[in-house]
């Protein structure tokens, strides 16, 4: 006997028989709890702080950093009655926090000059005026770097 692979179904069959409504139906139990949640947290926190499960009781705080860990641990028991309270976590007896750095990817900002011929010009000038040799060799490579290359004029 060889391996036969499932049958594919469609979306509809997948929506009918519930597989998918029952995540949507998690996905959004989820996002309500980080709205009960945030209405807890401070506000410098909310950002930070990420609903992962409430599951038997213990509710599943993800942090990006063990600085909010900490600081969340230190407010844990606040935090427990403040959602105790509320309708939806009466049944809450115990708050686990977890870090999970995001991997987010951090811009990085570019600090060059924009090279530009009069730039290029203004620092020849000021070349041109300093007595000092190695002062105005540096000025004249810098200069150089602004000056439009040979490649920017060129047909594509």
């Amino acid at each position: 006997m060889g391996f036969r692979p499932l049958d594919a179904k469609g979306l509809k069959h997948l929506l009918k028989q519930g597989a998918l409504q029952s995540m949507i139906k998690q996905a959004a139990q989820v996002e309500h709890y980080q709205a009960r949640l945030e209405q807890c947290l401070q506000p410098a926190a909310r950002p930070f702080c990420h609903v992962g499960n409430l599951h038997n009781g213990r509710l599943l705080i993800v942090v990006d950093n063990s600085h909010w860990a900490t600081r969340l641990r230190f407010q844990e028991q606040r935090l427990l009655r403040q959602l105790q309270a509320t309708k939806e976590f009466a049944t809450l007896t115990k708050i686990l926090i977890k870090v999970h750095p995001r991997s987010a990817q951090v811009a990085r900002v570019s600090h060059s000059a924009r090279r530009t011929p009069a730039a290029a010009e203004a620092l020849h000038e000021a070349a041109d005026v300093i007595s000092d040799p190695k002062l105005k060799a540096a000025l004249e490579r810098l200069a150089s770097r602004h000056e439009p290359s040979k490649n920017d004029n060129a047909p594509d």
